[in-house]
C-alpha cells in the first residue's frame, strides 16, 4: 500500500509517519525537507513545497496513491489546489481538519460527528469548515475519495498542552519552575480533552485505506477529560513542583488580548467530551491507552533534556504579570469599598 503525506512531520504527523512504516506502508513526504530530524527511516521525500503546484504536478506525474493525506491544509484554496492535483491520482484522501470546528457555544455536551460545524470566534475553525463543505460537495458531485479527521488537542513528546501560553510552552514551564503564579482561563473546572500522537495514529491508520470512512468525518480523540486546572496539576506533577494557578475570567483575557479570543472562547474555554464510538465502530481495536499524566511526563523529560527549547519568552511573561497585577488590583479596590 502506498501512501503520500503532504506534511508528516508535525506534532500530529509524525507518529503517524512512524506508525505507517512500522505497519508497512510505502510512504512519502511531500515538505520542505526543513524539519529532517523528524522524518522516519524508510520514508521517501519527495521535496517541494505543496505551494509549487507545477514542481508538485511534476513529481507525482507517474505516481498513483492508495492513500493522500494532507497535514498542512487550512484554507479552501489549498484544497482546492489538492483536488486538482489528486483526483484520479488516490483511491482516498485525507483532509485533516479540526475539533474546535464544531459549534460553539455547544448545545450539547456531548460531542459526535454530527453535532453542527459553527464556529463564530475563531477564523481558523470557520476555514476548516469551509474546507470540508468543499471537498465533501465533490465528493457529491464527482466521487472525490474524501475523508474527514477532526483531531481535537493532541500533543506529542515535542509539546506540552497549555491553555494560556507564549511562543511555545517554555513561558508556562519556566514560571512553574521558578513558582511564579500560571494564568488559567476561567475558573479551571471547564473540561477538556488531550490525546498524544500515538494514540491518534493507531485510529488514522485504520482509517488509511479503509473503504468503509470514505465519504465520512471522524474525530480522533481520547476518552479522558481532566478540567484544566487537574491538566496543570498533572504538568506541576510531571516537573516536581506545584502549581500557583491564576484563574482569570475569559472575557477579561481576551479584552486584555483580543488574540485570544479564537483559541480560548473559540475552543479551550468550552467543555468538550467527545463520543468516539464512530471511529470504534470503523476501527474495532481503537483505544487510546496513554493517559495524560503518562504522556505529559514524557513531553517534559524531552523539553528539560533539550536547552535549545528552552527559549525565553519575556513579552508573555509580562503580560501575565501585568493581567495579574491588575486583577489583584481590583480586588483590593473592592475592598475598600
Amino acid at each position: 500500500m502506498r501512501a503520500l503525506f503532504i506534511g508528516g512531520t508535525g506534532t500530529i504527523s509524525t507518529a503517524v509517519s512512524r506508525l505507517a512504516i512500522e505497519k508497512g506502508w510505502e510512504l512519502a513526504l511531500l515538505n520542505r525537507g526543513n524539519r529532517t530530524e523528524m522524518i522516519p527511516e524508510g520514508a521517501k521525500i519527495l521535496q517541494a513545497d505543496i505551494a509549487d503546484t507545477e514542481k508538485v504536478r511534476d513529481l507525482i506525474r507517474d505516481l498513483q496513491f492508495d492513500v493522500v493525506a494532507d497535514f498542512i491544509a487550512y484554507v479552501p484554496q489549498h484544497v482546492e489546489r489538492d483536488i486538482a492535483l489528486f483526483s484520479g491520482k488516490t483511491r482516498q484522501y485525507i483532509f485533516i481538519s479540526s475539533a474546535s470546528a464544531y459549534q460553539k457555544p455547544l448545545s450539547c455536551f456531548r460531542i459526535t460527528e454530527s453535532t453542527p460545524l459553527a464556529n463564530p470566534y475563531w477564523e481558523y475553525s470557520r476555514n476548516k469548515i469551509a474546507c470540508e463543505e468543499r471537498l465533501m460537495q465533490e465528493y457529491r458531485t464527482n466521487g472525490f475519495p474524501v475523508t474527514i479527521v477532526r483531531p481535537s488537542h493532541t500533543y506529542s513528546e515535542t509539546s506540552i498542552p497549555l491553555g494560556i501560553h507564549g511562543k511555545g510552552s517554555w513561558s508556562v514551564i519556566d514560571r512553574m519552575l521558578k513558582g511564579k503564579p500560571v494564568i488559567i482561563h476561567g475558573d479551571g473546572t471547564s473540561l477538556w480533552t488531550l490525546t498524544h500522537s500515538s494514540d491518534f495514529a493507531k485510529a488514522f491508520l485504520g482509517l488509511m485505506g479503509n473503504p468503509a470512512a470514505i465519504g465520512h468525518p471522524f474525530h480522533i480523540t481520547s476518552d479522558e477529560a481532566l478540567t484544566w486546572d487537574q491538566i496543570y496539576d498533572r504538568v506541576g506533577d510531571a516537573l516536581g513542583v506545584p502549581v500557583k494557578k491564576f484563574h482569570v475570567a475569559t472575557d477579561f483575557l481576551i479584552e486584555c488580548d483580543p488574540a485570544y479570543e479564537g483559541s480560548i472562547k473559540g475552543d479551550k474555554a468550552v467543555s468538550v467530551i467527545f463520543d468516539n464510538s464512530k471511529i470504534k465502530r470503523i476501527v474495532p481495536d481503537y483505544k487510546a491507552t496513554v493517559r495524560f499524566d503518562q504522556g505529559v511526563r514524557l513531553s517534559i523529560q524531552y523539553l528539560l533534556s533539550h536547552p535549545e527549547l528552552q527559549v525565553p519568552d519575556p513579552v508573555f511573561d509580562s503580560f501575565c504579570d501585568r493581567v495579574i497585577a491588575a486583577q489583584q488590583k481590583a480586588l483590593e479596590f473592592f475592598k475598600t469599598l
